[in-house]
């Protein structure tokens, strides 16, 4: 039987599942031998992150939390996740990968703080067994951003250009989740911690926050771009469907 905390975690499942199956297309691509070895492993904490959310929403189901994260990633259509288009969109070039895992820990690292704190004894642990390995991301991608951002004409191009095509997005994490209710911490309040964070680090890089005005879409809404990557997900899967892994 659905509840709104198993929607509400499922959207945070799908966050982490997303942007670490986008970090993990950069497996072999990396800029440098020792990226491509952190970044594979950082693809892997989120999905493992993901794959911890579905458990517990499993058991706030009374599904079995050994079969309904593999159901839910590898059977479900893309309509149905609720991922935000932000951690959904190709992943560019090197600059605008980092600046969006930096825009997406930074607010993930607000909202674990605030969940390590609620009344729901298998939200809190979850958010505070991986507010470390969050926290490690953030002080990577930071570094990144800045490097990028400081570095070459070019770079600082580019770190610009991602920054023009991802805020907009990044406006979206505003939006209350799936089955967000006073019993857990609010989006709104989250995302006004994030930019009381973000922009102070981004301006001081020199790099100039576009305006915008609105959301883009919300998170029954998807763009074109995460069909297709959900197909090669669960590609394997759906050849054998009933196959223990």
């Amino acid at each position: 039987m659905a509840s709104p905390i198993a929607d509400y975690l499922l959207a945070l499942a799908d966050d982490e599942l997303i942007l670490g199956h986008r970090a993990s297309e950069w497996c072999g691509h990396a800029p440098i031998l020792e990226e491509d070895i952190a970044f594979a492993n950082l693809a892997l904490d989120e999905i493992g992150h993901a794959r911890l959310w579905l458990e517990l929403a499993a058991k706030e189901m009374g599904e079995d939390p050994a079969k309904y994260p593999d159901q839910q990633v590898y059977f479900r259509a893309p309509d149905d996740f609720r991922n935000s288009q932000l951690v959904e969109l190709p992943n560019g070039d090197w600059a605008f990968t980092m600046l969006r895992q930096y825009m997406f820990d930074a607010f993930e690292t607000q909202r674990l703080d605030a969940l390590s704190a609620v009344n729901h004894s298998g939200m809190a642990e979850v958010a505070a067994s991986i507010r470390n390995e969050e926290l490690y991301h953030l002080r990577h991608t930071q570094a990144w951003v800045r490097r990028l951002a400081l570095g070459t004409e070019e770079s600082a191009a580019r770190s610009q250009a991602a920054l023009n095509a991802l805020w907009p997005y990044a406006q979206q994490l505003a939006q209350p989740l799936p089955g967000e209710s006073q019993d857990v911490p609010s989006s709104s309040d989250i995302f006004d911690a994030w930019r009381n964070m973000v922009v102070p680090f981004i301006e001081e890089r020199v790099l100039i926050i576009p305006e915008v005005s609105g959301f883009i879409g919300d998170r029954t809404q998807h763009s074109d771009h995460l069909a297709p990557m959900i197909a090669d997900m669960q590609e394997v899967a759906r050849v054998e469907p009933e196959a223990i892994w």
